[in-house]
Formats: C-alpha cells, structure tokens, sequence
C-alpha cells in the first residue's frame, strides 16, 4: 500500500487534521506543517513528528508532496489552492472553498488545467446517522420530501473573535459562512438543492461586523420547504436536523458537532412500514471511519485507486450558492432565485465591498 505525503497549511484547525492523518499510518505520512508562525509550526513539528516545517508555502510546495491539506482562514482558500493546483499538487481545502461563485469557478478552470484532483472538505457527511437515511433513500424507502428544519445553535464569546472570525476580510462573513455551512450542507443532501431563499440575518450576540444570527426560509427545487435557523448565543449548544417525508420522520441527535452521527431516528407512518424501516436499517454496513477520518479515507481511495472524490468543487459549489443567496436576500428584502448565474451582482462575492456596497 502506497502512503502519500501530505504538507498541512494552518497551525489552528490543520492540527487536527495532521492528527487524523496520522491516525491511518498505512495511508499518509505528514511530510511538513506550514504556518505563519514560525515558532508555532516548529512546535507542531516537534510534538507531532513532522519532518520540515516553513512559514512560506512556495517552501512547502516545493517538497515531494502527494497532498496540501490548506486549513487557513477563509479569505486565503482560493489563492493558497490556486498556488498548490499549478504547483502540481492535489488539494484539500477547508470550507468555504472559495469567497465568491466567480471563485469557485476560476477554481474549476484550475483544477481541469492541472490536472489535479481538489476535494473540499466537509467532514459531517461521513457519519452514520446521514448515512442510514441516504441507504434508506437509495432503497426507495424514502417518500416526497414535505418540509425540513436545521437548527445550528450554538455558543460563541469575545475570544473567538479576537483575530480573524466575525470579519469579512478574514472569515469572509459570519455564522452562515463557517459554522452552520455544515449543517446547510447535509439539509440540501437530504432534501435535495435549494429553488429560492429568503433570509433575514442579524448581529446580537457580539459586538463583530458580521452576522451572529440568521433566520432563512427555502424552497427546494422539489417544491418542499425549508427553515434555517442559526445564532452564536445559544445558552447550551446544540445542533437539529427535522425532515418530514411522506410517510416518513427524520430527526438527527442534537450533539452540536456531530450532526450526521448517530443517533438519528427513522418513524414511519404505521407498523408495516416501520417493520420494512427496520428491516433495511438492519442490513446497513456501518463506515469504518467517521467524519474527518472517513473523508480523508476518501480522498486516499481517490487518490490511489481511481474511486471518484468524496466530495466535489460542485458540492462546495452549492454552498457558496446557498450562501451567496442568502446575503444577497437579507440586503435587498426579497426572495433569491437560484441558480445565480454570472450576471448577477452577487456573482463575485457576498462580502459588501464584493457586491458594490458600503
């Protein structure tokens, strides 16, 4: 079995990432740690066994690397996956991908120019509890989808805003851009893609220049509806995913970061079609690995065996979309029309300087 060798970019979130790498030894070696920090990218190295260290990622490209795993803060995505595809290297890039649909498709360009492979990470999809639901739908068990709720509640105070979250230069926006986006992301798997939103968004929990708050109404292209429901001041964190099918009740666990994981509950509309719920649960093959683990298998699988990406710059796409419409609908006061095509004055970004604002 061949290892990759993977370079990290981000001494914050990157150390998890470096962790779970090092969690499938077989797979992947973490060839160098990359951080502006100088010091703090030798500690990293020191304590996690990482060979080279560098401040510069033109120093990390130019090593022998199979994967960058780019987990910076949000506005550099796109160019530091930019500089890795034309350097030769496959990416993986944390959410969001990119600061605007004009990005993510300049991105796509790159990617089929360089012949590599970019996979976005959204770790939430490889859990268990999303998983049954989509082996019951992929049994034809799963009915006309009706109405949805996503209740991304959580607890954010002063100190998580004392660099660069809560800005738009560095986070690119607020709740909706880097903490509900996973729950968003599992809501359109479910329920398929978004037709129209209609958003209000609010600042009340800290003193930030970006939203805190978020109120958002969908309409799927099924014709099924959609609530979001998302703040930073929730007194005890949770996270809520309620899907209402024909004939079918879907309702995730309420542990805030862990969505897609067990236990999710599947009730169906009588005893005959709850025993064939039961029944088709019962043959479901659990995944090895989980989450971040369970995605990074993915992209090894990827990488190594020809299997196709487990997840997609279209994919990533669609949330920037998601994301694009609801700021675009909280600013004008109407409804968003989705697709958002390059015509559109949202189309190179969502952040206010982006969209020719204040």
């Amino acid at each position: 079995m061949r290892r990759l060798r993977v370079g990290v970019v981000g001494g914050g979130v990157g150390v998890s990432h470096i962790d779970a790498y090092q969690q499938l030894p077989d797979h992947y070696e973490v060839a160098a740690i990359c951080d502006i920090d100088a010091a703090r990218a030798q500690k990293i190295a020191s304590e996690k066994n990482v060979a080279k260290s560098t401040t510069r990622l033109a120093d990390l490209l130019a090593l022998d690397l199979d994967l960058v795993d780019i987990a910076t803060p949000s506005s550099l995505h796109f160019a530091q996956a930019t500089e890795a595809l034309r350097a030769g290297r496959n990416v993986a890039l944390e959410k969001p991908a990119a600061a605007s649909l004009a990005e993510i498709d300049e991105l796509a360009a790159t990617v089929k120019a360089s012949g590599k492979t970019l996979v976005p990470i959204f770790q939430y999809r490889f859990a268990n509890g999303l998983q049954k639901f989509l082996h019951l739908k992929a049994r034809g068990l799963v009915g006309k989808p009706y109405v949805a709720t996503v209740e991304t509640h959580w607890r954010r105070r002063a100190a998580y805003y004392a660099t660069w979250h809560g800005t738009w230069a560095g986070e690119l926006g607020g709740c909706l851009v880097t903490l509900a986006i996973h729950g968003h992301d599992i809501m359109t798997q479910v329920m398929g893609p978004a037709a129209s939103v209609f958003a209000r968004v609010a600042t009340r929990v800290n003193p930030i220049e970006t939203e805190d708050c978020v109120a958002a109404s969908l309409e799927m292209q099924s014709g099924a509806l959609a609530t979001l429901s998302v703040t930073t001041g929730s007194a005890v964190e949770q996270s809520r995913l309620r899907f209402c099918f024909e004939g079918l009740l879907v309702e995730s666990g309420r542990d805030p970061y862990n969505p897609g994981s067990d236990p999710w509950t599947f009730a169906a509309e009588g005893e005959a079609a709850q025993k064939r719920i039961d029944e088709a649960l019962a043959e479901f093959v659990p995944l090895k690995y989980q989450r971040w683990l369970g995605q990074i298998e993915g992209i090894y699988n990827a990488l190594t065996g020809g299997a196709p990406p487990p997840v997609t710059l279209d994919d990533a796409r669609a949330s920037i979309e998601l994301l694009t419409a609801a700021y675009c609908s909280s600013r004008i006061g109407q409804s968003v029309k989705l697709p958002i095509g390059r015509d559109h004055p949202y189309y190179r970004g969502w952040q206010p300087s982006a969209a020719g604002e204040v």
